[in-house]
């Protein structure tokens, strides 16, 4: 991969700065103004929404960081497409001596207590997903007790859709899980996954 220079910043430690908004026409001027309130040495800017798996500045502030850097978000919500590759974002910077910073939760994986807290924030996030998901299911198999299936006819709706993605980005569920799961059709999921140009969807 490309790296880029680290100019007048190669001689020490420098805190990073990443920004994301969902699309073009949206501003990331509030974030990058705040990044760069909080010392930011160079501040790199997405364009993409949170579901896609390719995020081209991502990967180029992750290359640009060295041991002793901090990456610094707004909010962690920046960062991850989901709980799960938050935290495996997260552990990969530790394991290079790089720390995360999240502005607006008062997180800093730079101290113990930092460190402490994300983990137990990823952990609760996690609870709480994995709780929706046994809802929903208990919801869909009380429907289909009293004679009502979950149809194709429906559709996912954006907060659904991103559940949808979470757990397939998991790889635990297949579509066919994930699409009982919301009580939609195969094509339906199918659909959604496509639509964010994954390399490979599996059946």
């Amino acid at each position: 991969m490309y790296r880029l220079p680290r100019q007048q910043y190669s001689w020490g430690v420098a805190s990073i700065g990443y920004a994301r908004v969902s699309t073009r026409e949206q501003n990331p001027d509030g974030q990058t103004d705040a990044l760069e309130a909080a010392g930011c040495a160079k501040v790199f800017v997405e364009h993409a929404s949170g579901v896609l798996a390719k995020r081209p500045a991502l990967e180029d502030a992750l290359d640009y960081l060295r041991a002793g850097d901090t990456l610094v978000v707004t909010k962690l919500d920046r960062l991850g497409r989901s709980v799960r590759n938050l935290k495996e974002v997260a552990d990969g910077l530790q394991e290079r001596g790089v720390g995360l910073r999240a502005l607006s939760q008062g997180i800093d994986t730079t101290t113990p207590g930092g460190r402490l807290f994300f983990h137990l924030l990823a952990a609760i996030a996690e609870f709480e997903h994995d709780l929706i998901v046994e809802r929903t299911r208990d919801g869909l198999a009380a429907a289909r007790a009293r004679g009502r299936k979950g149809g194709g006819r429906l559709k996912l709706t954006p907060t659904k859709a991103r559940q949808a993605r979470a757990m397939y980005d998991e790889k635990t569920y297949t579509v066919q899980q994930i699409a009982e799961t919301f009580g939609v059709s195969r094509g339906t999921i199918y659909r959604h996954l496509t639509e964010h140009a994954e390399p490979s969807v599996r059946g």
